[in-house]
């Protein structure tokens, strides 16, 4: 598959220039900017190459810990299922990464405590 890293770097460049970060808390779900990354990493989709993610912590205003979700069905030990307003989604446990909050586009909501315990639970035992 092709990856369009040039198209990403001139997004990323304007994504680093924006002055004002959005506050995001534990527990939200974000449309989010990741990008186009290397190899079997995450990518974002589309044209803004952005894709859903869970804020599993947040350490300041500027610096977010946080799993990718994906729409397609994975049963396995790498990804936690949970029920969102739009149905099910899975969490990429093995994704985890620290960003900047800048990359956020648009919250979708906040997943409930009870499912949020239980995609915790799952990431720590991956650890």
């Amino acid at each position: 598959m092709e990856k369009n890293f040039d198209a990403w770097n001139e997004d990323k460049k304007r994504i680093h220039e924006r002055r004002s970060a959005v506050y995001a808390h534990t527990r939200e779900i974000w449309w989010c900017a990741l990008g186009v990354n290397v190899g079997a990493e995450t990518d974002g989709k589309s044209d803004n190459f952005e894709r859903p993610i869970l804020v599993l912590r947040a350490y300041n205003k500027d610096t977010l810990l946080v799993l990718p979700i994906t729409g397609k069905e994975k049963n396995d030990e790498f990804h936690c299922l949970i029920n969102v307003p739009r149905g099910k989604a899975w969490v990429k446990l093995t994704q985890a990464r620290v960003i900047s909050s800048r990359r956020l586009l648009r919250k979708l909501g906040v997943l409930g405590e009870m499912e949020f315990v239980k995609v915790a639970d799952a990431f720590r035992g991956h650890l």
